[in-house]
């Protein structure tokens, strides 16, 4: 039945910034689907470890700041995750953070944090875990989350709109690179959601009515809103998706 290839009955995934928002929905999602999940954030994720739980899941919770990750950091995660649940097959690259300043006043520090955090951390937890699927030898699924800012240049946030474009090409060079091994590199690419990113803008009733009136749906996405679309490129349902930016913006992008 096609409904089958949807579910993650034993299958593991380790979602980073699952602490909360974004990523807290998809680790709950991708439990709900039957994956056993490992919680990466630079805060306990402890609701969302017991939400996983809730769903008769094993869960595993690392607290590790990605601001000062490099590669051999990456490649203790995805060991210590692969071990602490048996195995490992989906890798989602969530975490985030956004700065906003003017470009003539950006800082230094303020633009090596958010590539770091938003792009560099990515590419090292999929090259790691792409190891780890490859000497596996029975291919994987990794997930980055894109933006809108992927396809528009934004406004006061140079350096986000620098790191999610750089997602977006990220993705489909390591698809173009993994799709022979059976590891599908794919992306999420959520619009204006209500979470604390948008916490600025949903408070300025100004702004806030402005990009509503530009959201054909006619509100701020929910967490949940990503439920299906990861679900989806976690599964077999997937396995001929490889280097997609998968839009879910309640119709932003067609407007």
């Amino acid at each position: 039945m096609v409904l089958d290839s949807f579910r993650l009955d034993g299958r593991a995934a380790i979602v980073t910034g699952a602490a909360r928002g974004l990523g807290q929905s998809m680790a709950i999602a991708l439990a709900q689907a039957g994956a056993d999940i490992a919680l990466l954030d630079r805060i306990p994720p402890e609701e969302t470890a017991a939400e996983i739980t809730r769903h008769g899941r094993k869960c595993h919770s690392i607290v590790f700041d990605l601001g000062v990750l490099g590669s051999d950091a990456a490649e203790e995660l995805i060991t210590e995750s692969a071990r602490s649940l048996g195995r490992l097959d989906i890798l989602v690259n969530n975490a985030g953070i956004i700065h906003r300043a003017p470009a003539l006043e950006y800082s230094e520090d303020d633009w090596h944090s958010v590539l770091q955090v938003n792009l560099d951390t990515a590419f090292y937890l999929s090259q790691a875990a792409a190891r780890y699927f490859v000497e596996r030898g029975d291919g994987g699924k990794i997930i980055n989350v894109a933006s809108m800012l992927s396809f528009q240049g934004g406004y006061r946030v140079v350096a986000y709109a620098a790191a999610k474009s750089g997602i977006a090409g990220l993705t489909r060079a390591l698809a173009n690179e993994w799709a022979c091994q059976g590891i599908n590199v794919n992306a999420i690419a959520p619009g204006y959601f209500a979470t604390d990113v948008t916490a600025e803008l949903r408070g300025d009733p100004a702004r806030s009515d402005a990009m509503l009136s530009r959201i054909p749906a006619g509100r701020w996405g929910e967490p949940s809103d990503l439920a299906g679309a990861v679900v989806f490129l976690a599964s077999e349902a997937s396995s001929y998706v490889h280097g997609t930016i998968l839009p879910v913006d309640g119709g932003w992008l067609s407007w």
